[in-house]
């Protein structure tokens, strides 16, 4: 692993153990092995630190995105996949993306540090809000109002459709934050939480 990944890793373990306010960057250098100076060599603060872990967060996401087929960000871009979709694939793509969110290593400690921050500090507030709800929303709305202009699904409002699909599943994810230990439980009512959405909202095309 090259100095610059050890950095992230570094600092990322110590902002979900004790805050991003309350870490400095010597206490990182030091969890690295190395010396303040030198870190300073591969980032000049502990806030390009900070924004290079979401950059790694993006691209650890996409590359799960590319793996399932899907963008993931951009609904006009997955509208057609979703389409296609069956019910069982639906599953296996929900499944697969949660174990993500639940397992992948940045993303866990990220949301573990966000989760307590956002009482502390207005601007990680807002950020957790983007991440965890307003993004999250807004990609499924947009996508839901596609599948329900062409047939696919049927429903009035495509955005109370996505807050009806996705608050589920995220108190799920923090459910298993909380209690991993009943992660294959609550994995189940994940699958069928997804295969009653997608039979309650079924569209004419799809009868």
């Amino acid at each position: 692993m090259d100095t610059k990944k050890k950095i992230l890793d570094a600092a990322l373990t110590l902002f979900s153990e004790k805050g991003y306010a309350n870490v400095f960057v010597a206490e990182i250098a030091e969890k690295v092995g190395i010396r303040a100076p030198s870190l300073y060599k591969h980032y000049k603060s502990k806030r390009m630190i900070f924004d290079a872990i979401l950059e790694e967060m993006k691209r650890s996401y996409d590359g799960q995105a590319a793996m399932l087929r899907i963008d993931g960000n951009d609904p006009a871009a997955d509208a057609g996949k979703f389409a296609a979709v069956s019910e069982d694939g639906l599953v296996e793509m929900g499944v697969s993306l949660f174990r993500f969110f639940l397992h992948d290593g940045y993303t866990q400690k990220f949301r573990k540090m966000l989760t307590v921050e956002q009482f502390h500090d207005p601007e990680l507030a807002a950020l957790f809000t983007r991440q965890y709800v307003d993004d999250a929303l807004s990609y499924q709305s947009g996508l839901f109002a596609m599948l329900c202009a062409n047939g696919v699904l049927k429903g009035e409002d495509p955005q109370i459709m996505a807050l009806q699909f996705h608050a589920p599943i995220y108190m799920l994810l923090t459910m298993c934050d909380r209690e991993p230990e009943r992660e294959a439980e609550l994995t189940v009512l994940l699958e069928q939480h997804i295969r009653q959405f997608a039979k309650m909202y079924k569209g004419d095309e799809n009868r």
